[in-house]
């Protein structure tokens, strides 16, 4: 293994010059620190980040926690796209990612045990049951930890604008000129419960009042399960011209409940999603969508855990909130006002 003393012994200096070049300091001239550097990958130089550590006190690497219901991990049709964001903006800033569980073969340990095992130098939390003991632990220890769609005391969050997301949707459906318009939302938490509050509040401005069983709930990404509330919402005397739902994959499920009844689509009922994942584009017709910036969700996440990690001083445990845009589709049909 080559060693800082063989690249100084190379370059003619001492092993402090060969130190200060590889890590930018100043006192070191620009050109004596590109030659150095261009020596130390000539021998295959590999820096000793076990050293590095105990020296700088940060491993630079980040934690993920991340535990959705359908355990559908890294094909999270939501959270993929927020990782590859995560991932690329972590990896230019010299940091790696490293997924926290509470699984081992030897034993098993607490999310913060396993944070603190793994020496991780903060923390991601998404998708996840944020009322769990150990999450709250976890997120009130003293580990830099942003949140994502869920705000906790002493935590920073990246959130999608979930509330003013629904609105958007909402009133398009409504400017298509619908107005018997039934919602599947999500279980609750409190992504849901700011969508219904968008949902409810773009209706009371256009004095849109619908009834109760136009309302029902749908585990997320569930298709099974909207499938059935779907057949329940036709089966009403006076069924609904358009069917909201709370993601792209039970926005699936309910069109095949549709077709199945004999029933097109958007011509006899209309339908929308949320997320704006590539397969509501390939769908015939393409489903109306509210698309969340999941990338830009995620590349937010890292510079705010980075932040917290590097400037403990004077970042500051806000919420930034990521607006979404509509994509139109083919699945929302206009009808006579």
């Amino acid at each position: 293994m080559v060693s800082l003393k063989d690249i100084a012994e190379a370059c003619g200096v001492s092993v402090a010059t060969v130190s200060k070049a590889l890590n930018n300091h100043s006192d070191v001239s620009q050109s004596r620190r590109e030659q150095i550097k261009k020596k130390a990958n000539e021998l295959g130089y590999l820096p000793n980040m076990a050293a590095k550590a105990l020296k700088t006190k940060s491993t630079h690497d980040i934690g993920i926690l991340f535990a959705d219901a359908h355990n559908s991990g890294l094909t999270h049709p939501f959270f993929s796209e927020v990782l590859e964001g995560l991932k690329s903006e972590a990896e230019e800033k010299g940091y790696d990612l490293t997924f926290i569980n509470t699984r081992s073969k030897m034993n098993r340990m607490s999310y913060l045990e396993h944070c603190l095992y793994r020496n991780v130098d903060g923390v991601v939390i998404a998708c996840v049951d944020f009322l769990q003991p150990e999450v709250v632990e976890l997120a009130q220890s003293r580990l830099p930890v942003v949140t994502i769609d869920h705000l906790m005391d002493s935590c920073a969050t990246i959130s999608s604008n979930n509330l003013g997301g629904m609105q958007k949707l909402t009133e398009y459906v409504v400017s298509r000129g619908h107005r018997r318009i039934a919602i599947i939302h999500g279980t609750p938490s409190s992504v849901t419960s700011a969508r219904m509050a968008g949902f409810y509040r773009t209706l009371e401005a256009h004095g849109i009042d619908i009834p109760d069983h136009y309302v029902v709930e749908s585990p997320y990404l569930d298709d099974e399960v909207s499938y059935e509330k779907t057949k329940e919402l036709l089966a009403l005397p006076e069924r609904p011209t358009c069917i909201m739902y709370p993601d792209d994959y039970t926005c699936i499920g309910g069109m095949n409940a549709i077709r199945e009844a004999g029933l097109r689509i958007p011509e006899d009922i209309s339908v929308t999603g949320y997320d704006g994942v590539q397969i509501a584009r390939m769908m015939s017709p393409k489903i109306t969508t509210l698309r969340q910036n999941m990338r830009l969700i995620g590349q937010m996440a890292a510079d705010k855990v980075i932040e917290l990690i590097e400037k403990p001083r004077t970042a500051m445990r806000s919420n930034r909130i990521i607006d979404g845009e509509i994509f139109e589709g083919e699945s929302v049909a206009m009808i006579n006002k």
